[in-house]
């Protein structure tokens, strides 16, 4: 049976990206639609074949069809809304980043877990084949055991955008680090797995907690993080190197992807953007030959909806965990004390 879905706001990522994906999803049913403007409620509504449209989140938190909710809205009001769909019984998955801050992350989960439902932060990218064969050649010991990551996220710069804003929860480190964040705790959990038998376990939880976090930011007047620069040492002697930024041009061209990964006995180079789809590939280097890694991968945000309607239809695990969430969110918090944020 499929799970009722119905999506809190009117985002940008909501029409172009997960809403896609729900509809492609085997297990989703694209019920309701809510939204502050009755004009882009109705025009969703007609564009993506919603059942049902309401002016107000409150309206649709109180439908009793809905079972899951999809919440896009901005930053700064993650935590109310998420809450108050909890309550109301719902499953949900929120975009990125679920929460300002680790304590606002704790709270969330401890609000799922009174009420028996499943709350997962949505990054799609990490229900994606190309980061399991990342994971599962770092699993495997192809470059033998990591020694050094680095990743890039930058972007063009926006004209007017909630990102820019602080008391909504913009900066780059909410927007863009917490990918560099997220590849780089899913491949240390790869890592560790080696091992570690216990995902769960102290073992684990040690290899995945940095030893020190530098990091430098340029503010816009705003106070906002625009460009930052990070490093960080996990155990086991693993550096780890980050830049995020609007610094492309806000007319600009593209955007910058980066991921290098070195081993004992080799590296991984990619530069596939972060939510790619399509044959993708990634280079490993070995002394002596060079390995093209080919890999086929769905729509990323399909994916996701579909692990959590597994999980509520099947009682699975979901994939990004409460722990995975809360251990994330406190390297952000300490990234954005490390440039002056708070």
């Amino acid at each position: 049976m499929k799970v009722k879905w119905g999506v809190l706001g009117t985002a940008a990522i909501a029409s172009y990206a997960t809403i896609p994906g729900m509809q492609q999803a085997e297990n989703c049913e694209l019920y309701a639609i809510a939204g502050r403007s009755e004009e882009k409620v109705a025009k969703f509504k007609e564009k993506f074949g919603f059942e049902v449209g309401y002016v107000g989140y409150e309206k649709l938190l109180s439908d009793p069809n809905v079972e899951a909710v999809y919440i896009p809205l901005p930053n700064d009001i993650h935590k109310e809304w998420v809450i108050r769909a909890l309550e109301a019984g719902k499953h949900v998955l929120c975009e990125k980043p679920l929460a300002l801050n680790a304590q606002e992350a704790q709270e969330m989960f401890d609000a799922a877990r009174r009420n028996n439902v499943t709350l997962v932060e949505a990054y799609a990218y990490l229900h994606g084949q190309y980061i399991e064969s990342l994971c599962k050649d770092v699993r495997e010991g192809v470059i033998g055991d990591i020694l050094y990551i680095d990743t890039a996220f930058l972007t063009q710069g926006y004209k007017e955008d909630f990102r820019l804003h602080k008391e909504q929860g913009g900066g780059m480190i909410y927007d863009l680090g917490c990918y560099c964040t997220t590849m780089t705790l899913s491949l240390l959990r790869a890592r560790a797995s080696r091992y570690v038998d216990d995902a769960s376990s102290a073992a684990m939880d040690e290899a995945l907690t940095p030893e020190y976090i530098r990091a430098v930011g340029e503010l816009t007047d705003e106070g906002v993080d625009a460009f930052v620069g990070a490093i960080m040492k996990f155990p086991g002697g693993v550096r780890v190197s980050f830049d995020v930024g609007m610094v492309l041009g806000v007319n600009g061209f593209g955007r910058y992807d980066r991921l290098y990964i070195h081993g004992t006995r080799g590296a991984i180079r990619s530069e596939v953007e972060y939510n790619q789809e399509g044959s993708l590939s990634y280079r490993i280097f070995r002394e002596g030959e060079v390995i093209e890694r080919s890999v086929k991968v769905d729509q990323n945000y399909k994916l996701e909806v579909e692990q959590l309607g597994r999980c509520i239809r099947n009682g699975e695990t979901p994939h990004i965990t409460p722990e995975f969430s809360i251990r994330n969110a406190k390297i952000l918090d300490a990234l954005l004390h490390e440039v002056g944020y708070n």
